[in-house]
């Protein structure tokens, strides 16, 4: 392992951690009275998929690459448009009506892990295309997410809030807003 092959997979692992560090400052806008196991809970499941679908794509190589890469986009877009607005939704119920939405629900936690791993399963699609070994980026990559996954939700946590739905429609605007990123991202750049 060179440092200059350090680097680089130390970049990608900062780049795939963006969508999970916007993820997780929604949960700590959303919960701001988390706990700390709760926080490396999100962060640990986070960390987890981000550095399984690389795997993942490194196994399937090639065999795949062509059907992933063309809707990679429309899936992440697809799974964080449908819990922002289900959180939007949530969030502009009167307070009385207001049911708690819980971004340590298993099935969400699962939903947002899958939607900011995508990219990370096309990142381990070019590692197998490159014959690059997985495990070194593998662990860069978990390592990196699970540290910027626990900075968001600090982040989000101590980001004033007058109200619990104001914040869950913030965070369910930001989720929207990185779906788009996504989408623009892959159709235009």
């Amino acid at each position: 392992m060179t440092f200059t092959q350090f680097i680089t997979f130390l970049l990608i692992g900062v780049g795939l951690s963006f969508d999970s560090f916007a993820v997780s400052v929604s949960c700590g806008l959303m919960k701001q009275e988390i706990k700390f196991r709760q926080a490396i809970f999100v962060a640990g499941s986070l960390a987890l998929f981000q550095a399984v679908f690389p795997v993942i794509g490194w196994i399937l190589g090639t065999k795949l690459s062509h059907l992933i890469a063309s809707v990679d986009h429309w899936i992440a877009f697809g799974l964080l448009a449908l819990i922002g607005i289900k959180m939007i939704i949530e969030g502009l119920k009167p307070e009385g009506i207001l049911k708690k939405f819980n971004p340590f629900d298993v099935k969400v936690l699962i939903s947002l892990s899958v939607a900011t791993s995508i990219d990370a399963l096309v990142v381990g699609l070019s590692f197998g295309f490159l014959d690059v070994p997985i495990l070194f980026p593998v662990v860069v990559i978990g390592g990196v997410t699970f540290i910027a996954s626990m900075l968001g939700m600090l982040f989000g946590k101590n980001v004033p809030a007058k109200r619990s739905h104001q914040s869950i429609v913030i965070g369910g605007i930001i989720l929207i807003v990185m779906g788009f990123k996504i989408i623009v991202e892959h159709l235009w750049f």
